[in-house]
């Protein structure tokens, strides 16, 4: 599909890392609100059926407390407010072990899948949020269907393994009259924890489901249009037009630079015309022949140019030129290999003004 002007288009890209990390720092990452939920529950029923002993104690010995006295008791404001706080730390000390497992979960099942990460743009009132029509639009949307098919799945799947799970149970609950009351209770509490944790395994399963379904909508919702790559690419390294005149102007200034120290050389090896290669040595400075600047086509004729103004001597050596343009950059010095060669072009250049190499 062609793309409309303006930057429309269809989204058809993977989003880059860089608009993940935005939309993750704005707080939209991939959730799904059933496994919190489901681990939370789960977690809960666990330590509730692994504490139930503790808990019971408790509880008959806070009743045994409670009703068995030797005399009528003076209840005074003081006498309520004891009996209140003692109490309610006993209940406190019940509790304490089924809510760090609920809290436990709550925060491994949200760490899993988002990690840790706190977002205050998120966090910050937007009047967008209480936009009535924004509102109707999200209620009507094909999420919200998706929810509600979700919930109606949920609740038939409570539905029939709480069946499935009591039909398997009818000629024991048939024969409960003839067993005491604890008996009885203790066997409704079984019963009933069993349903409960089949029912939240095979939650537990669907919302793994459901977390891999809204990974995969949070980046389908993602995606950008070739435009938005274009656009970002520019943002990231740079408008392309821009670097490239940054470049050239970088390039003159090294031009410049390297133009100015043409006349500190001692020679200048040409091809004769299409190369210009500037050497200079100094042997309290230097341990090797530099090359000063070089160039070909109009950066050479312009180096010949400065070398005659200054009175540098041009020597013509076409293998010798061809190999130190190739083979050395501006500010490097000769290679071991062309010693030789430019030893003898220094020592006949250096003869020629009765100076010593």
């Amino acid at each position: 599909m062609a793309e409309a002007p303006g930057g429309g288009g269809e989204k058809t890209e993977d989003a880059s890392a860089r608009k993940l990390t935005k939309a993750r720092e704005q707080g939209q990452v991939a959730k799904s609100m059933e496994i919190p939920s489901v681990f939370v529950l789960l977690a809960g029923v666990l330590a509730l059926r692994a504490f139930a002993s503790m808990i019971y104690n408790n509880c008959l010995a806070m009743m045994d407390d409670t009703l068995r006295f030797e005399g009528v008791p003076i209840l005074t404001d003081s006498e309520v407010i004891n009996l209140f706080f003692r109490y309610s730390e006993i209940m406190f000390l019940m509790l304490i072990p089924i809510l760090a497992a609920v809290f436990f979960a709550a925060a491994a099942s949200n760490l899993f899948q988002v990690g840790f990460h706190i977002s205050w743009e998120a966090l910050e009132p937007k009047l967008s949020k209480i936009n009535p029509l924004a509102g109707l639009m999200r209620i009507f949307s094909s999420r919200s269907l998706i929810e509600l098919v979700k919930s109606v799945l949920k609740l038939v799947i409570v539905f029939a393994v709480a069946y499935i799970a009591v039909k398997g149970e009818i000629d024991n609950i048939i024969r409960l009259y003839d067993n005491s009351i604890s008996f009885i209770l203790l066997y409704i509490m079984e019963l009933s924890f069993n349903i409960v944790i089949k029912i939240l395994l095979v939650m537990a399963i669907i919302a793994i489901l459901d977390y891999a379904y809204q990974k995969w909508q949070f980046l389908e919702d993602q995606k950008m249009t070739k435009q938005e790559v274009k656009e970002e690419f520019k943002q990231t390294e740079g408008d392309p037009q821009i670097k490239s005149k940054i470049r050239q102007i970088q390039a003159q200034a090294a031009r410049q630079r390297m133009m100015a120290d043409v006349p500190k050389a001692d020679v200048v090896v040409t091809n004769p015309t299409r190369l210009a290669v500037a050497i200079k040595y100094d042997g309290a400075t230097m341990e090797a022949p530099t090359v000063l600047a070089k160039g070909a086509g109009a950066v050479a004729a312009n180096i010949r140019r400065i070398a005659e103004e200054a009175g540098v001597p041009l020597v013509e050596n076409k293998e010798l030129a061809r190999n130190l343009y190739s083979m050395v950059e501006v500010g490097q010095t000769v290679p071991p290999d062309l010693f030789q060669a430019v030893a003898e072009l220094l020592a006949y250049v250096y003869k020629l003004k009765g100076k010593r190499i």
